[in-house]
């Protein structure tokens, strides 16, 4: 087990023997250091308060210059012994890299044209007991930036910024959903049944009413029955939870953002997904075309379109008519018809899906919950959506026929029949277009990240030691 550094800890007990406290109070901060910087008018010096990390330092006999590191960028600090006093300044050349300040002073510009704070005084506000990563300008071990987090913002400012896209993506999507009349909601994180989605669910147990309960896997049951309840239009940003492997796209705790518009169908929802990524590529990358991991990305509408008969027919290279063709096929191989389409959907399929790509017309038996197509009951309204060779969102027409739902729910051996839902649509819901989209995904595109851990802040890791 690693412990603090003892040379810091020594400096600590230094510290408080001079009486400063190395772990202060609160700092009145007036200024961020790119404030200071876009705000300093040559000839018109002015007074600022700033704090920040010590990320350099270097003393230059009866004076000392220091950058401090704060959320927006870096200021360099002027620290003079004839200023601050001996005492003081003894302190200032004592600090250590990954220290918290604060310092007072005036602005001016150096010879070298650098703007800077002259410090007339300054405060110690948290002491810094282990040493920054010997390479500063980027912490490389994979598994000790994911596991300290912490430390990888403090070194990696490209990680910092992937934060904080991430924060404006989230941000612009609920003010273009807002703006186009769709009410934010909160549903159920810990449900009674299993539904919404095929995943393995982590199981709670609920000590006062003696029942287990499940961590959700998707939210949609509950978003439909607001449907129901005439709340037309809603959307919630959601933590959905599936106990199953961990990968560069999987995480068992991640972000999704649910839809659900009454009086709309999978068209309505294949143009708002359009219009939605569009609107974050405009705002975020300041163009359609956006490189990521070495491909360059056209998100120009409208996006190609293919049904899955007809990506089927082009991975088998067989003319697929319908459903029958498939389970033939399927009979051939010593698949079930859903085992085929799994296995082609999913590792075949998506490798193609480079450019964004809406594959249509799922086979009902892959797609519990969506409407059947009106002349053929084999094939539903339903599209997914992939960018990059991975599938970003699921949508469809949603199923609102209560005597074919509960059907569906036996048929496909569900484990059990949510009859409150299914009670739900007896009262009536309207038709409805429903869409999902993986949040940690459209972010690793808008970020160029290559893993999801990437643009997790703290992805799920083995306990720190095990193997």
């Amino acid at each position: 087990m690693q412990t603090i550094d003892p040379v810091r800890y020594e400096k600590l007990i230094h510290l408080q023997s001079m009486g400063i406290a190395p772990f202060g109070s609160r700092y009145e901060v007036t200024h961020s250091s790119i404030g200071v910087i876009e705000g300093f008018v040559e000839g018109n010096e002015i007074e600022v308060s700033v704090a920040g990390r010590v990320v350099s330092l270097r003393e230059h006999g009866k004076s000392a210059f220091a950058n401090l590191k704060d959320r927006a960028g870096k200021v360099q600090v002027y620290v003079r012994r004839d200023v601050v006093g001996e005492d003081n300044f003894a302190v200032f050349c004592g600090l250590e890299l990954g220290d918290f300040i604060g310092v007072c002073g005036k602005t001016f510009k150096t010879k070298t044209g650098e703007i800077t704070i002259l410090v007339e005084n300054f405060t110690f506000l948290s002491k810094s007991l282990r040493p920054m990563p010997k390479e500063w300008y980027g912490l490389k071990d994979i598994e000790t930036r994911y596991r300290q987090r912490y430390v990888d913002l403090i070194v990696n400012d490209e990680v910092k910024e992937t934060f904080i896209t991430r924060s404006r993506v989230i941000r612009m999507i609920r003010e273009f959903l807002d703006k186009r009349d769709f009410l934010e909601v909160e549903t159920p994180m810990m449900q009674s049944m299993v539904g919404g989605a095929t995943a393995k669910p982590f199981v709670t147990h609920h000590n006062s009413l003696g029942m287990d309960l499940y961590m959700r896997i998707a939210p949609e049951l509950y978003l439909k029955r607001l449907i129901v309840g005439g709340l037309e239009r809603v959307y919630e940003l959601n933590r959905n939870f599936r106990n199953e492997g961990i990968s560069t796209r999987h995480n068992p705790e991640f972000t999704m953002l649910e839809i659900y518009q009454a009086y709309a169908d999978y068209n309505d929802m294949m143009r708002l997904t359009e219009e939605l990524v569009v609107h974050l590529c405009q705002n975020i990358k300041g163009s359609l075309q956006i490189e990521y991991q070495g491909q360059m990305l056209d998100f120009t509408p409208p996006w190609k379109r293919v049904t899955v008969c007809e990506a089927i027919e082009n991975v088998l290279r067989t003319r697929i008519k319908g459903m029958q063709d498939v389970e033939a096929i399927a009979i051939q191989q010593g698949l079930s018809v859903k085992e085929l389409l799994d296995d082609v959907l999913d590792h075949k399929i998506e490798k193609e899906l480079v450019q964004p790509t809406f594959v249509i017309d799922f086979p009902t038996i892959l797609s519990p919950l969506a409407k059947s197509m009106p002349d053929n009951q084999e094939i539903t309204e339903r599209f997914e959506f992939y960018i990059s060779s991975q599938e970003i969102g699921n949508a469809y027409s949603e199923l609102n026929d209560p005597i074919d739902q509960r059907k569906r729910f036996v048929d496909q051996n569900a484990e059990g029949v949510d009859e409150d839902f299914v009670r739900a649509l007896e009262y009536g819901m309207p038709p409805c277009g429903g869409l999902g989209i993986g949040i940690d995904r459209l972010i690793m595109i808008l970020t160029n990240s290559a893993s999801i851990r990437d643009v997790i802040l703290f992805p799920q890791l083995r306990k720190e030691g095990d193997k």
